[in-house]
């Protein structure tokens, strides 16, 4: 269970979601984007709020290319 609470790096999500990190970028900066959190330098991410994007439609809005 703690593995699934985790936060995930951008080419940790980048491999689950089959996507460049490029694309991640591209997410995060649209408005309303994928869910991320800045720590530090870094984004991270949780899974389910990911999982709860690409179900809600997120990843399927116009200009959400990959």
């Amino acid at each position: 269970m703690e593995d699934q609470d985790r936060w995930l790096s951008v080419a940790e999500i980048s491999a689950y979601l089959g996507v460049r990190g490029t694309t991640l970028y591209k997410w995060i900066a649209r408005k309303p984007g994928i869910p991320a959190h800045k720590v530090g330098r870094h984004w991270k991410f949780k899974r389910a709020e990911i999982d709860d994007w690409v179900k809600s439609g997120g990843a399927a809005l116009k200009g959400a290319s990959v």
